[in-house]
């Protein structure tokens, strides 16, 4: 996107993740102290999963090839106040796309300086209770829940609903596609 061109109101999450159960996280350089998986939003054309893809690389430097898994999974959040001006006039909403990429092993990371100061490879209850935005909590515990699904999951999602309900649905497709990568 270029300066002065107005987002569109969709994004993807990506949760990047190793078989063990290692979630990766990066700190923004804005807001200060903001922990987050991969993120960013679609550019105009561009489907949810060649953007995911896209932000793995510019974010991570990790090329995600085939093993970008897409969850079926969005939600619609509303746009903070003091990010609405990047948007045209009366959106208030983005749409987010949910994608996991899970790899057989930590890999290095180079990071957007531009966007991120650190990264960390935590645990899922560490990587829970870090990132800033509970889109990326409900996320992460989703994934965890089809990694460890008798130790990952959380009990709850945003507004109180059951994380293993809901992962049961992602469950047998995220299953399927991590077993052929």
């Amino acid at each position: 996107m270029s300066k002065g061109e107005l987002k569109r109101p969709q994004s993807v999450l990506v949760v990047v993740c190793t078989r063990q159960g290692e979630f990766l996280l990066m700190q923004r350089t804005r807001p200060k102290g903001f922990w987050q998986s991969v993120t960013g939003s679609l550019d105009p054309g561009e489907t949810p999963r060649l953007a995911a893809a896209r932000e793995v690389f510019e974010e991570t430097g990790i090329r995600a090839g085939g093993g970008l898994i897409d969850l079926h999974q969005s939600v619609l959040f509303p746009i903070i106040p003091a990010w609405r001006r990047r948007y045209a006039l009366n959106v208030c909403f983005n749409r987010e796309y949910w994608f996991a990429l899970v790899l057989d092993s930590r890999r290095h990371v180079r990071l957007s300086q531009r966007e991120h100061l650190t990264s960390r490879w935590l645990s899922a209850p560490e990587a829970v209770e870090l990132t800033g935005s509970w889109t990326n909590r409900d996320a992460i515990q989703r994934v965890a829940c089809v990694l460890d699904p008798m130790g990952g999951c959380g009990t709850t999602g945003q507004g109180g609903r059951s994380i293993r309900r809901t992962s049961r649905v992602i469950d047998s497709r995220f299953r399927r596609a991590l077993s052929k990568t």
